[in-house]
């Protein structure tokens, strides 16, 4: 079992429109204020401007966007640096990210929704639905390090909240070496990083056809979850996810730029993705690069129109855009006269759902609650927050975080794998609360 630091680890190293002439509508702005009038320091926030861009004078990032809300009001917004650094294209502030497994957030809030409508319990099997998922085996590795492993029945079904809470056994194959992730790769187990060919319905029987890493329930295991959940909508709404995330998510709230792909009159502002280069700077990824463990398509699985569709992986965004979807989180499930959620539906999937695991998992300060990371200890966490902060990060670089007591909302969006040691997520909200005035 890996906690949450470690998992990260793993995953860590596991505006204008000059080139079209267009201006497109963007999502409703947010009310822009003068810092101090929300509670913040404006010198301290240019401090932190002046480390952020740190990262990309030192070469290690090729550009950032990095947005701050308090009580639903701008703080700070900045763009700097590159969206294509070869092309001496810049980055602004309506640059649209991968935003990898900050997709699982708003597929976890598309279950929730279906709950909401007495669709299903939590505690349902998800084999109702998902037939292929039954009786799963679980895969014990054997004591010669060659053999194959034994096999042994699953002591319960698969859940919906073991899906939602990383508890189902199912992990990735690029986290997972041993028997389980190999059998991923022999059944060509998609991670929904490399696009993937054929459906999301696919993809999902062969994960079914491989064993479960461990128990359901009894440990936590970051993978594709959050992919079967995905499939899951499809099957209970009828739709496709693209569809009802569309219709019920992205629409209501105006997230005019999220989506599965990215329309070609859009495509001038789909920032580019980096890794390392051989001399210690930043290249482009290529198509269908292995990277550590993980093989990345940066471009062709986000061409419109979309085929597959990783509730896990597969979503791009804006900072504005994801801000709205967190706004409406820390609102209690509403925005702008829309409701998504209940507030006590919110209140359930920020707390934690990890607490009855050993106590590894929650050994870098926080637990697993449905869809993020929350806050349990924040001595533990070694960074600045507050007890129920929630959040959680993508692969490509990018990070978000609520906090319902500041009444604050963090988004930070870059495109670079792998970011080992290099810290510009923990970073940024180290220096968003440093710059907090006393109340």
């Amino acid at each position: 079992m890996r906690s949450f630091a470690a998992c990260a680890l793993i995953l860590a190293t596991a505006c204008a429109h000059a080139t079209t002439g267009v201006a497109e509508p963007r999502a409703p702005s947010f009310v822009e204020v003068p810092p101090e009038r929300v509670g913040f320091s404006g010198p301290r926030l240019e401090r932190m401007h002046q480390v952020l861009r740190g990262y990309i004078d030192r070469g290690e990032l090729p550009g950032l966007v990095a947005l701050v809300l308090r009580n639903g009001k701008v703080v700070d917004e900045l763009a700097i640096g590159s969206r294509d650094v070869e092309r001496h294209e810049p980055m602004r502030a309506d640059t649209i990210f991968r935003i990898a497994s900050m997709s699982k957030a708003i597929t976890s809030v598309a279950v929730m929704m279906l709950y909401e409508e007495g669709r299903f319990l939590l505690t349902d099997p998800v084999s109702r639905f998902l037939p292929e998922f039954k009786d799963p085996k679980i895969a014990i590795r054997a004591k010669d390090a060659h053999g194959p492993p034994a096999l042994v029945a699953a002591e319960r079904p698969i859940t919906i909240r073991d899906l939602l809470t990383h508890r189902s056994g199912i992990t990735y194959g690029f986290i997972d070496e041993g028997p389980v992730g190999d059998e991923y790769r022999r059944l060509r187990v998609s991670d929904g990083l490399d696009g993937p060919e054929g459906t999301l319905e696919q993809n999902m029987a062969r994960l079914a056809a491989a064993p479960l890493l461990s128990q359901p329930g009894k440990e936590w295991h970051y993978g594709l979850s959050v992919d079967v959940l995905g499939r899951l909508i499809e099957v209970v709404s009828k739709t496709s996810l693209e569809e009802f995330l569309a219709q019920r998510i992205f629409r209501p709230l105006r997230m005019d730029d999220t989506g599965f792909s990215v329309p070609e009159e859009k495509w001038p502002r789909f920032a580019v993705a980096y890794t390392t280069n051989e001399t210690g700077g930043i290249r482009p990824i290529r198509e269908l690069e292995k990277i550590q463990t993980v093989v990345f398509a940066p471009w062709r699985g986000y061409r419109a129109p979309a085929k597959y569709f990783s509730g896990g992986a597969g979503l791009v965004s804006t900072a504005r855009d994801y801000a709205r979807f967190l706004e409406m989180l820390r609102r209690g499930g509403e925005l702008d006269g829309v409701s998504l959620l209940g507030p006590k539906t919110v209140e359930l999937m920020t707390v934690s759902h990890g607490r009855d695991l050993p106590h590894e998992i929650g050994d870098d300060g926080t637990d697993f609650g449905l869809g993020f990371a929350v806050v349990m200890d924040l001595g533990a966490t070694q960074n600045l927050g507050s007890l129920g902060l929630y959040g959680w990060g993508g692969i490509y670089g990018t990070t978000f975080w609520v906090d319902k007591q500041e009444k604050l909302v963090g988004v930070l969006m870059a495109q670079r794998f792998p970011s080992s040691g290099i810290g510009w997520r923990e970073t940024f909200r180290t220096m968003v609360y440093q710059a907090l005035l006393p109340p």
